[in-house]
């Protein structure tokens, strides 16, 4: 299944996508899409939905973060040997693990606002897993029955904030907006090896990320046993699993280009037939940002308050899209 949660923030109702790519209310059989809902019986449950009997959704609803109620976000630092090695360090020797806040938290679509003082914005695609059952001590082997689901996240960071000064990573990882996930949580039983899907991001439609989850330094299961070692792993938590490299030159141009930028992100399996299995398959509707400040200049991008807004028109395309905009002004 692939689970999904839309409407405006803070009302935003459950719901599940179709064979055609098209949202169904889930709401007559779920509250929400909450851990709770991850015990094996209530996830049964909901596979023997038809979703042919539930509401159809419009296409333009905005899509939230694909679950609620998340309690904790852990990341994985330089898992990939060409992130490494592009960012010239060394591979670790056991994951680097830091967290981002909750408070990071958006919507696939939403605008990605970066905080005052931002100069290095920054954007990486990534693999997530969503915890469904407790976790404590688990072996590796068994580690992928703990996962309800698979997800993409864009681990947005500020690297000034993230590399200078203290060097505290948290910092430049946890701004508001700096995670969105989705646009749905794509269930463990239709991703039997998570080691073996593709993953790609498009800046303004150039490629800046193409990379294969099979060349992570750490994979899914380890980095869950490896966390459990430390810590019990609850229902809802979220592990996003590092970012492959970018094309040589990306390195330079990864830094957010600010008020009208778009992302495309997509994970599918390495097989044509399958591809785009987490991305979103609809066009996403136009969205727009204001300022809601007295009109005077920005300190960053030197556009007048007033009139910074970053609205873009996105058309339907044929692949797999997941589309949102930077702006400098909150």
């Amino acid at each position: 299944m692939k689970l999904v949660r839309f409407g405006e923030p803070g009302a935003e109702r459950p719901g599940l996508v179709d064979k055609d790519g098209r949202i169904r209310d889930l709401a007559a059989h779920v509250q929400d899409i909450a851990p709770d809902l991850f015990a094996p019986p209530i996830l049964d449950r909901l596979k023997a939905i038809d979703p042919e009997s539930l509401p159809l959704i419009s296409e333009n609803v905005r899509l939230g973060v694909p679950v609620a109620g998340i309690r904790d976000i852990f990341a994985i630092g330089l898992n990939y040997c060409d992130h490494a090695a592009e960012a010239g360090m060394a591979l670790p020797g056991e994951p680097v693990l830091f967290s981002k806040a909750t408070g990071s938290l958006s919507g696939p679509n939403d605008p990605v606002v970066l905080p005052p003082g931002a100069v290095k914005g920054d954007w990486e695609v990534e693999l997530a897993c969503v915890i469904g059952t407790a976790a404590r001590h688990v072996q590796e082997s068994e580690a992928l029955a703990h996962v309800a689901g698979y997800l993409i996240c864009n681990d947005v960071s500020e690297r000034a904030f993230q590399l200078e000064g203290t060097g505290q990573w948290i910092k430049g990882k946890s701004a508001d907006s700096f995670c969105p996930l989705g646009p749905w949580l794509v269930t463990a039983d239709e991703v039997p090896d998570p080691q073996n899907l593709k993953l790609w991001l498009d800046l303004n439609g150039e490629r800046m990320q193409d990379g294969n989850s099979a060349d992570m330094v750490f994979g899914v299961a380890f980095l869950i046993s490896y966390l459990s070692r430390f810590l019990t792993l609850k229902p809802g938590d979220v592990i996003t699993t590092g970012t492959p490299g970018r094309r040589h030159e990306a390195w330079t141009l990864s830094q957010v280009r600010r008020r009208h930028d778009a992302w495309r992100r997509e994970i599918g399996r390495a097989t044509p037939r399958s591809a785009g299995l987490f991305s979103l398959t609809r066009a996403s509707p136009a969205r727009e940002h204001s300022c809601e400040r007295e009109p005077s200049a920005c300190p960053l991008c030197g556009q007048i308050f007033k009139a910074c807004k970053a609205g873009m028109a996105r058309p339907a395309l044929e692949v797999s899209v997941d589309c949102f905009q930077s702006t400098d002004c909150e």
